[in-house]
């Protein structure tokens, strides 16, 4: 007990000389003066008997001070002061980092409720930017960082959004949000393994967009912005192919894994669009140039198959299955449409399953 505080027995017998006009006068002071914690327990305590009490506010997070931790630990992480003998950050420190992660992401997404959330979205996209990041790079002492960590990518950005949507409007989210889902969007999750707590949690991140999109003009809308984002992120790749002792093109890789990433989101769009006045956005989506690989050739299989066009969509799938030949969803979807199947696609093809002559 601080040598400063009185005991029970001495406040009582300060008490004593006081009557009750003083107490209320010495009361009244304390409660005008207190901070808001202070008064609203002294207005449980004065609240009659009959009436429950009402639990205190938490003090809602500051976004421009959770912004700023944010900052300083992602660009420490970012130069490697986790990994390396950086005196920026102690050694004990670089054991306890997911400790120090969870609590500005707890803080980050907090300050989401408040009346200015803007430091708290740069908050939260930063720390997903990371967390992406973290799945190629070594920032810190764990061999599957995001697992470590108990982060969830997808629950993360769903409250971003929502945020978004709820404070900025419409326009705003759909002007931000596209060049996220193409830069965040991953198509076995966040964490290196693909297994794991944290795994099971995860979701693509086209389910809580496609949860926000409540309309039919909210869908069109976003459906252009998406667009106009896509583009941009094909203009952003190499002009020329990168390669490695000739036998690896990083631009066709890039493109070819942004389509993969991006599949349930083309799905989505599929479903939504074909056969109706929208359906020219899906003709714009296949021929952009960000995407490459099997996966744009399927889609585009399949918008010819919703179109009634089954030829067209059969030269398209055999042409992914030459690629892919062991593929299941191009398999079931070959069977489908009576496709011809190339021969290592008919060997691994599981037997029993129809095939075209």
């Amino acid at each position: 007990m601080p040598a400063n505080r009185m005991n029970r027995n001495g406040f009582y017998a300060a008490m004593a000389p006081h009557d009750d006009a003083s107490l209320r006068k010495i009361l009244w002071t304390v409660y005008w003066r207190g901070n808001a914690q202070l008064r609203e327990r002294i207005e449980d305590e004065l609240r009659p008997q009959d009436q429950p009490k009402v639990k205190p506010k938490k003090e809602l997070t500051d976004p421009v001070g959770v912004l700023a931790e944010v900052t300083t630990f992602v660009g420490l992480a970012t130069d490697g002061a986790y990994m390396a003998g950086d005196r920026r950050v102690h050694h004990t420190e670089r054991s306890k980092w997911r400790y120090t992660f969870r609590r500005l992401v707890a803080g980050a997404l907090a300050a989401l409720a408040a009346s200015d959330p803007a430091p708290a979205q740069q908050a939260v996209t930063k720390i997903v930017d990371l967390a992406c990041d973290m799945k190629r790079y070594d920032y810190f002492h764990s061999d599957d960082p995001v697992e470590a960590a108990k982060f969830v990518v997808s629950e993360a950005v769903a409250a971003l959004w929502e945020s978004v949507l709820r404070n900025d409007g419409f326009a705003a989210f759909a002007d931000c949000v596209p060049e996220q889902l193409i830069r965040w969007e991953a198509e076995y999750g966040w964490t290196r393994r693909g297994y794991g707590q944290v795994a099971e949690k995860e979701m693509p991140l086209a389910v809580p967009l496609a949860r926000l999109l409540r309309t039919p003009d909210m869908w069109r809308t976003f459906a252009e912005s998406y667009l106009e984002a896509l583009e941009v992120a094909g203009r952003a790749d190499p002009k020329r192919p990168r390669t490695v002792y000739k036998t690896f093109d990083e631009t066709s890789y890039r493109r070819k894994e942004r389509a993969d990433d991006l599949a349930v989101w083309h799905e989505m769009l599929l479903d939504r669009f074909a056969g109706t006045p929208e359906d020219e956005l899906l003709d714009r989506l296949v021929a952009s140039p960000a995407l490459a690989g099997p996966e744009p050739i399927f889609l585009r299989a399949r918008i010819a198959e919703r179109r009634g066009d089954v030829y067209q969509a059969a030269a398209l799938i055999t042409q992914c299955l030459k690629e892919m030949p062991g593929h299941q969803a191009y398999l079931d979807f070959a069977v489908e449409v009576s496709a011809e199947l190339p021969s290592r696609a008919r060997d691994i093809a599981a037997p029993g399953i129809p095939l075209s002559p």
